[in-house]
């Protein structure tokens, strides 16, 4: 089992967020801790009043999943946490290896969609809404996806216990944008873009590759 964060660590943490204002996703950066995990630390904080880390379970293999029912809702619910994190919010002390059989045994795999965190349902629901009542030929979907030369690779590998330190820019460096529409089951206005470029232009410059 992976060494917790040190408690002096976490109070920096705590402290950036909640006294110097920092954004989660700035201190995740920042001190390369995913958000997932900020985010446990911040709800633990709330249900027992400390951030500290969990005492060390017994050893031993007698910690089981019993009700499958309830684990698949569990599953359900919290399918964006990590094998580690799911072993400490269920009820029971169990390991993230039992965590790992559980899931095997119920058929879930690792999968993951993002959407917007900051969309309107409301909105989107009106505007699908909207969509219905047009053809299919006056129907364009536009879409951008991008390549940063800043990506890395997101693993290292070290020795049990310890953590792979790497430096990394944040700065806009090179990007290369990829534009397309699509309407009626036909591709148009493909293009690319050798820098950076936000939706306006993205919408201005498509009607000119068609």
């Amino acid at each position: 089992m992976a060494k917790p964060y040190s408690y002096n660590l976490r109070s920096k943490v705590i402290a950036a967020i909640q006294q110097d204002g920092m954004k989660k996703s700035e201190v995740s950066q920042l001190l390369n801790i995913s958000r997932n995990t900020i985010d446990l630390w911040l709800k633990r904080q709330a249900e027992t009043g400390d951030f500290k880390a969990l005492p060390n379970r017994p050893p031993g293999n007698n910690h089981k999943i019993t009700d499958w029912d309830k684990f698949h809702q569990f599953a359900k619910i919290y399918g964006d946490k990590t094998q580690a994190e799911l072993a400490q919010l269920w009820e029971a002390k169990i390991s993230a290896r039992t965590i790992s059989r559980a899931l095997k045994k119920i058929g879930l795999t690792r999968k993951k969609t993002y959407g917007y965190r900051e969309r309107d349902e409301t909105k989107r629901q009106d505007f699908i809404a909207q969509l219905s009542t047009l053809p299919t030929e006056k129907i364009v979907y536009v879409d951008e996806s991008g390549m940063d030369s800043r990506d890395e690779y997101d693993y290292g590998w070290n020795l049990k216990g310890q953590r792979f330190h790497a430096l990394n820019s944040w700065r806009r460096l090179g990007r290369v944008n990829m534009i397309a529409a699509l309407c009626n089951q036909n591709l148009m206005a493909t293009f690319t873009v050798d820098r950076a470029c936000n939706r306006s232009y993205t919408y201005s410059a498509s009607p000119n590759y068609k």
